[in-house]
């Protein structure tokens, strides 16, 4: 589904908990950073689940399977939206 170019879309993810990754404090904004770049990419270039257009929420969700490991933190970060992304229903 290709997105509206006037949609506005919001997403607030309160808490990302990632098991058994281990990421140096000081790599943590960095990798906020990327989710949130690599998320808002998928977003505008491909569109939300059709569930979630109208006010739609996820109270909480699972996220697909990534590779690990990275080479680095922002390949992290652009793996751990794409999951996210799916997650969705994408």
């Amino acid at each position: 589904m290709e997105a509206d170019s006037d949609a506005l879309i919001r997403v607030h993810i309160e808490r990302l908990i990632l098991e058994g990754i281990d990421v140096a404090h000081r790599e943590r904004p960095l990798l906020q950073q990327a989710v949130e770049a690599e998320l808002g990419r998928l977003l505008a270039t491909t569109g939300i689940a059709p569930e979630l257009q109208a006010d739609g929420a996820y109270p909480s969700g699972r996220a697909g399977a990534i590779q690990l490991p990275q080479p680095d933190t922002i390949h992290l970060g652009q793996q751990i939206a794409q999951a996210i992304y799916q997650g969705l229903g994408q």
